[in-house]
């Protein structure tokens, strides 16, 4: 019989993990997934971690499944991403000790040890805090001594899973730069910036680039994933990296990642930071691209919590047709979303409407005013992006699991002027952009991916209007809860 070459991409999110089978044009042939495990860590007031151990369980339970259900197909290569900031520790023996994802903050109460965090901004291109790496490690060394006494190295959580693979220990440069102790514009590890984490270099692992062949899948694995052992191991990259990679931007193009969190990033031919230290400068998986960032935080996690509580067995199809009854003007919402140009986010938020409550209040109200938060942050957090690099072009790239939402995809357009284009790849970017990576490693030809849609601006009148009332409620929330 014959068979169909594809490869295999593990994305590792901070919500869910994903084991996917591809053909070479990034058409997705088969997905499995499963919610990663987190635990709260006691040591710390906001400590979560994971253990790596089951996350390697939950890989080889979904690549069991996922390869039965496409057979006739022959895996070419493997390759990871992963959520950016998190971590697996290692020992000398290249176990794993513990998994701290994104969302862990261990390292909240030393970020004042840094003096000039200026000088950290300016080798690093971000602003420096607890979600990084540098500073959860800090946390380890200072209250979790018998992890640190074993510890060797660390990898982001898609170069260990390749290191699983492989055997070959490595860090990607997309996910170096999440680190604090890597020289963005340089592209190296940085001596200056371990010293002032009081870290060693040694425990540095040497820079592969994306794209790049590790070595075969090691026998042992690919017996666990059900593979072949001619099967190569392609180093991936960060997930939003990624799924940028999958619109098939060109420098000077900005894109929208609607995920968990929303990065509103522009691709750039150069290092550029702000003067203001707003957003955020990070290696592209293309080694002579950058990629600008200002993130909306926390914004499609909210989405999908309140389809959890109002729309508990519909699909999002029922949601889009009741927002097209909505009576806008019912309910406005801020709900903890990230500006750039604030150093702290809103940890108190909520809903505004009118009382006595009306009978017009409906439960699509509510996720409107949802997705209308969402799509005022990115307009805020892309003006910041603007004032930091201007943005001439008439159009802007959009994909994740959030734009499968055409409202929320009218109101981007709407209120940002611009043309919004969709791939036909938007929902699966990361994974899509994971495909890519391994058919250049492969040399194979690289397809083209195909527009879908394109959202033009409509009534923006309207929708200014109501992006003032939203940052007066905005400001509400900040007021009320600043005062205590």
């Amino acid at each position: 019989m014959n068979t169909k070459a594809a490869c295999m991409v593990i994305d590792t999110g901070t919500g869910n993990l994903r084991v996917a089978i591809a053909g070479p044009d990034g058409t997705i042939l088969g997905i499995e997934r499963e919610n990663v495990q987190y635990e709260k860590d006691p040591n710390y007031p906001e400590a979560i971690y994971f253990d790596p151990q089951q996350l390697w369980e939950q890989i080889l339970k979904l690549s069991g499944k996922v390869l039965a259900k496409v057979p006739g197909i022959s895996v070419r290569a493997v390759t990871a991403t992963s959520q950016r900031e998190g971590i697996v520790l290692t020992g000398r023996h290249g176990e794993h000790l513990i998994g701290l994802p994104n969302i862990d903050h261990r390292g909240r109460e030393w970020e004042g040890m840094i003096p000039d965090k200026s000088r950290v901004y300016q080798l690093t291109g971000r602003y420096p805090t607890s979600l990084f790496s540098a500073l959860k490690m800090t946390g380890i060394h200072h209250r979790r001594p018998e992890i640190w006494d074993r510890f060797s190295t660390f990898m982001s959580i898609s170069d260990w899973v390749q290191f699983r693979l492989s055997g070959v220990i490595h860090y990607e440069h997309s996910q170096a730069s999440e680190t604090l102790l890597y020289d963005v514009e340089r592209g190296t590890w940085s001596d200056e910036l371990c010293s002032l984490f009081d870290l060693s270099p040694a425990i540095l692992p040497e820079l592969r680039p994306s794209g790049s062949i590790l070595g075969s899948v090691l026998p042992e694995r690919a017996g666990e994933l059900g593979i072949s052992t001619d099967a190569l191991v392609i180093v991936g990259g960060a997930d939003t990296q990624l799924a940028v990679r999958s619109t098939g931007p060109s420098v000077d193009d900005v894109i929208i990642v609607s995920g968990t969190t929303t990065p509103i990033v522009k691709v750039t031919g150069n290092y550029v930071t702000d003067t203001g230290e707003r957003t955020w400068t990070n290696r592209h998986t293309s080694e002579k691209e950058f990629i600008l960032e200002a993130n909306a935080g926390v914004t499609g996690l909210n989405y999908q919590r309140l389809k959890e509580i109002f729309y508990p067995n519909e699909g999002y199809d029922v949601i889009e047709t009741e927002l097209a009854e909505t009576d806008h003007s019912q309910c406005v919402a801020s709900l903890g979303s990230l500006v750039a140009s604030e150093k702290a986010p809103l940890t108190r938020g909520g809903f505004i409407f009118d009382a006595p409550v009306s009978h017009r209040l409906t439960r699509s109200s509510f996720v409107f005013a949802t997705l209308w938060d969402i799509a005022c942050s990115i307009r805020e957090n892309y003006s910041i992006l603007c004032d930091v690099h201007g943005h001439q072009q008439d159009h802007i790239w959009a994909c994740g699991g959030g734009v499968q939402s055409r409202t929320l995809r009218q109101f981007i357009a709407s209120l940002l002027n611009k043309e919004i284009r969709i791939r036909d790849s938007y929902r699966q970017s990361s994974v899509v952009g994971g495909v890519f990576t391994c058919s250049q490693a492969l040399g194979e030809t690289e397809y083209p991916p195909k527009t879908t849609e394109t959202i033009k601006p409509q009534q923006q009148a309207y929708y200014n209007e109501l992006y003032v009332e939203w940052k007066r409620t905005r400001d509400t929330f900040k007021q009320a809860y600043r005062n205590g």
